[in-house]
């Protein structure tokens, strides 16, 4: 049967686990480069995951997620424990461990999702320069701007394209 001091754990437990859900592969859109082969880019995509992977330690964004959600409840519940045992003269422990597991897993999923999206982060970067590098096309970052650049005061607006350049000063 299960008791109240077993149903806090798992309901934390499964809390925990279901706020974090972290992509296995870049989050980004990459095409293919110019003069590159389809092939070639599923190549050049395989290495680059590994080269990503590698530049993460080698780990998942989601074990990243996971070893910090587990390491708060840890702590969680031992400094629940401790302070429950200290409090109630040594009765108190188990009641301040379920406590502490469920703010330590609370806690847990906040540190989980951050530690998840650095590790994502870094791994989209090392994604995204190696199939730069591997001449394939990524996004870039950049504004649209709708009106035209001021001119300076005194300046002659610039000639339109394709107009000879003027004569030097003093040509006849």
């Amino acid at each position: 049967m299960l008791t109240a001091s077993k149903l806090v754990p798992l309901a934390a437990a499964c809390l925990a686990a279901g706020c974090v859900s972290v992509p296995t592969g870049p989050s980004m859109l990459v095409l293919p480069g110019t003069g590159k082969s389809f092939d070639e880019f599923r190549g050049d995509d395989f290495q680059c995951r590994q080269y990503a992977q590698d530049q993460i330690g080698g780990r998942s964004a989601g074990q990243y997620a996971s070893d910090s959600g587990v390491t708060s409840a840890v702590v969680g519940t031992v400094i629940g424990a401790a302070a429950g045992a200290a409090i109630d003269g040594g009765r108190g422990a188990g009641v301040g461990a379920g406590a502490g597991l469920l703010l330590g897993s609370a806690a847990g999923a906040g540190a989980a999702e951050t530690s998840a999206r650095g590790a994502q982060r870094r791994y989209d970067f090392a994604y995204q320069q190696c199939m730069y590098a591997s001449g394939h096309r990524v996004p870039v970052y950049g504004r649209y701007e709708t009106r035209a650049a001021p001119r300076s005061r005194g300046m002659p607006p610039p000639p339109p394209p394709g107009t000879p350049p003027p004569p030097p000063p003093g040509y006849r």
